[in-house]
């Protein structure tokens, strides 16, 4: 998860700026294509890219991690680790709607980029809001954490399938329904956003809010 949404986002967010730097959305903007069908294809084709990376990704460290694992039976203790066709089916709707969380929220970024080399900051807050969960879950389980912080992971789509397996190991589809319920609604609401902003100007001229995060940024520079 983590290095598919960092790839496959950051490559939304230059693409979109280079079309602006290049003026090639003008250009896209100008033909007779609903905007919402312009905003479904990037999508489409950004989240086929991501999958087949995520898919190329773990059949490599799949093979590469095979070198150092070890057999333990787990059947000894009464611990079942094996995941039903049902839990596979929640776990890929799951990553599908993550992936397309990520990408609406990199579009919605990519919309308020001016060019190539103002894009390269916007990629900052994607990488926070993977690298904080990718931690957490790492170091600690989510039931032990405070509940503030369990509200703070909760609210950050990228974290609900690093959480995922565990909560399919133990049966506890209420927490995977909630997650999957949540980045739907997450999602929705994104590229309702980023549709709004295509049918407007905002898409070619910038928002008032970008423009404002650009300067700040350049006088501290």
């Amino acid at each position: 998860i983590m290095i598919i949404i960092m790839m496959s986002g950051g490559t939304v967010i230059s693409s979109m700026a280079l079309e602006k730097e290049n003026k090639t959305l003008e250009t896209l903007l100008t033909l007779p294509v609903k905007r919402v069908n312009i905003v479904v294809g990037k999508l489409a084709a950004s989240a086929l890219v991501g999958l087949l990376l995520a898919v190329i990704y773990m059949f490599g460290l799949g093979y590469y991690v095979q070198s150092f694992q070890f057999g333990i039976d787990v059947s000894a203790v009464g611990l079942d680790l094996s995941l039903s066709t049902m839990d596979l089916i929640l776990m890929g709707l799951l990553l599908f709607v993550t992936l397309l969380a990520a990408l609406s929220l990199c579009m919605f970024l990519g919309t308020l980029a001016k060019n190539y080399k103002s894009a390269q900051t916007l990629t900052f807050p994607v990488v926070i809001m993977v690298l904080f969960p990718y931690f957490v879950t790492m170091m600690k389980d989510f039931d032990t954490l405070p509940t503030a912080l369990q509200a703070l992971l909760f609210a950050i789509p990228f974290s609900h399938p690093m959480m995922a397996t565990k909560s399919l190991i133990f049966n506890d589809y209420g927490f995977i329904l909630a997650g999957l319920i949540y980045v739907t609604i997450f999602s929705i609401i994104m590229i309702s956003i980023v549709v709004y902003i295509f049918k407007t100007d905002k898409i070619v001229t910038g928002s008032s809010i970008a423009k404002r995060y650009f300067s700040r940024f350049s006088r501290r520079r």
